[in-house]
């Protein structure tokens, strides 16, 4: 599984693509903004300059050595939307050994509650499953985050375990929740 380029996935609304360095301004933008850091358990806050490059630069490599694939999300330009530019971010981390799928996700504020990350993570989701041929995704999302729960049973993963003060967020002990799908066609 040793892709040269991130490929490009189309849905409805969105682009899906690879971030290029130019995208850093706006993931520090959007990502360092305290209520999307807030909903997840690996965002800092504040995100510093120089984070976002950093960051960016390591998608190549991860991506050649078959760790993962990170795709910005972009809206597609039309009548009502002229932006192009980009709202969050989407990704799966992959054991390659176990032939699994972690996805991971976040949307930046002023874009939320409009279904892009139902519709990025389906778009994902059937990528790794389908193209990747991944046994299986899970994802996580904090408890005290339900939107991030609805995404992934909208996309059809379903509940595995509750894990009660698993991480630390910014000094608090929270409960994350796991959700899972199996590839009903991958080779056992």
């Amino acid at each position: 599984m040793n892709m040269k380029d991130t490929p490009t996935l189309h849905t409805k609304r969105l682009i899906l693509r690879a971030f290029t360095i130019e995208d850093a301004h706006d993931v520090q933008r959007l990502a360092g903004e305290r209520d999307v850091a807030a909903t997840t358990s690996n965002l800092p806050h504040p995100y510093e300059d120089g984070m976002a490059e950093a960051w960016i630069s390591t998608h190549p490599d991860r991506l050649k050595k078959g760790k993962g694939v990170v795709w910005a999300i972009t809206r597609i330009e039309d009548d009502s939307y002229t932006d192009t530019s980009l709202i969050g971010a989407i990704g799966i981390n992959i054991d390659k050994s176990e032939k699994i799928g972690e996805l991971g996700y976040w949307i930046g504020k002023p874009y939320w509650n409009c279904g892009y990350c139902s519709e990025a993570a389906k778009a994902v989701l059937n990528y790794g499953l389908d193209v990747l041929k991944l046994k299986s995704i899970h994802a996580f999302y904090l408890a005290k985050n339900p939107a991030s729960g609805r995404v992934m049973q909208k996309i059809g993963m379903e509940f595995e375990q509750r894990f009660p003060k698993a991480v630390e967020k910014w000094g608090v002990l929270e409960d994350i929740i796991k959700y899972n799908i199996q590839n009903k066609t991958a080779d056992v």
